[in-house]
């Protein structure tokens, strides 16, 4: 990359630490280029409150914020959901919503005509892959500039003096520095006392936990709640026709008054190293749980078996920053087909960060009572005994083979 080529760029912009610093830096470090900041809106409320003004002020000429959140939800966290895609307990918060704002920043980019995309990612994460891999994809010629892989600042503390050097405000002090991803589907805390993996979680200290409660502060009688699905979709919520992002949002509250969904977890990052989380997804928790329950009594034992170890590949691609890839477009395929009867009513208890089943409904169950009953059926017992014979030859072939 030629610098005296740049004299324009669009920037990922949250308006966190990361990306408050990277404006002036941008203009110090590339010939007082122009730039642009685009704020994709994934649902992280009020995140968003007075970013265009901090943008400004900092030196970005102009400042979009796209609304993504529909898009974010029908495109991306449903596929997930469908496939049961699950990366080592983690529910793909950051990782499915990078590729939507990479998308919305490259059609800006375009539309500026912007000589390079430029994101905050640091240079030991996932985020810088997700983002990447996705503007290789929807403009495969455009420059990037990651200056966490090319300046001198060696941490967060850096940072907020490189903040504090440039007049840059900022929500955060050093004693509260965690870093977080907030969206819709999730709150994600890494960082300071986190990094000890001996330090508990501070989950009753009040700020610490923001889409919810600990499990402890939970109230102490149950919350019952229902989910109507429609080829593996959530349609209703408590027999109420809602979007999908409206449910989400729904769930997020009910589940973070009931300490649902906190994860604490060490994480294999694409890079290599092991980092450790701590993660909110009420909602999102409560959803696959449900999708679960339901696939039980839709899915006959070898696609529902099939499908639980291509899930594990399909969490990996999505992980990995491989959303826009022929494989994970033909997994996304084979859970549509297995998708096509998973619809019916399941009912959840949630109690003190518990989601206990309390019931499941289908037109398309599979289970039979008749057929399953310890009463009195029409199920000839006496016809397991040819199947044992037959399903044990081999076993008893090799014996017999061992004991001569």
């Amino acid at each position: 990359m030629n610098k005296e080529n740049i004299k324009k760029v669009v920037l990922a912009y949250s308006g966190g630490l990361d990306t408050s610093i990277i404006i002036p830096w941008l203009k110090e470090n590339y010939n007082n280029c122009e730039v642009i900041a685009v704020a994709g809106n994934v649902g992280q409320a009020d995140e968003l409150d007075g970013l265009e003004e901090k943008a400004l002020k900092t030196g970005a000429s102009k400042l979009y914020v796209l609304d993504l959140t529909e898009e974010y939800v029908d495109d991306f966290i449903m596929p997930c959901v469908k496939a049961g895609a699950v990366y080592e307990e983690y529910l793909l918060g950051t990782s499915h919503a990078r590729p939507v704002i990479a998308k919305g920043l490259v059609e800006v980019a375009l539309k500026e005509g912007a000589d390079a995309i430029a994101h905050g990612c640091t240079g030991k994460g996932n985020d810088q892959v997700r983002f990447e891999l996705a503007v290789k994809h929807f403009a495969p010629n455009m420059p990037i500039i990651a200056p966490w892989r090319e300046w001198s600042i060696k941490s967060r503390e850096e940072e907020i003096e490189y903040a504090e050097a440039h007049n840059i405000p900022l929500k955060i002090n050093r004693e509260t520095n965690y870093s977080k991803d907030k969206n819709l589907w999730h709150l994600s805390h890494e960082g300071l006392d986190l990094e000890d993996t001996g330090n508990e979680p501070q989950y009753e200290k009040p700020g610490f936990l923001e889409m919810g409660v600990s499990p402890l502060q939970a109230p102490d009688v149950p919350t019952y709640i229902t989910l109507d699905f429609e080829k593996g979709i959530p349609v209703a919520y408590n027999g109420k026709k809602m979007s999908a992002k409206d449910i989400i949002l729904e769930l997020n509250k009910v589940g973070g008054a009931n300490g649902i969904g906190i994860l604490d977890i060490v994480e294999n990052r694409l890079v290599g190293m092991k980092c450790r989380g701590v993660y909110e997804t009420p909602g999102g928790t409560i959803l696959y749980k449900a999708h679960s329950v339901l696939e039980q009594i839709c899915l006959d034992k070898l696609t529902m078996h099939e499908k639980q170890k291509l899930s594990v590949t399909y969490a990996e691609l999505v992980y990995n920053g491989q959303w826009f890839t022929p494989l994970r477009e033909a997994l996304a395929a084979f859970v549509d087909k297995t998708q096509e009867r998973v619809t019916g009513t399941v009912k959840l208890k949630l109690y003190k960060g518990n989601m206990i089943n309390a019931g499941v409904w289908s037109p398309y169950t599979l289970y039979s009572e008749e057929i399953a009953t310890f009463g009195e059926s029409d199920y000839n017992q006496a016809d397991a005994t040819g199947f044992i014979n037959l399903f044990g030859l081999p076993i008893q072939v090799q014996a017999m083979v061992d004991g001569k």
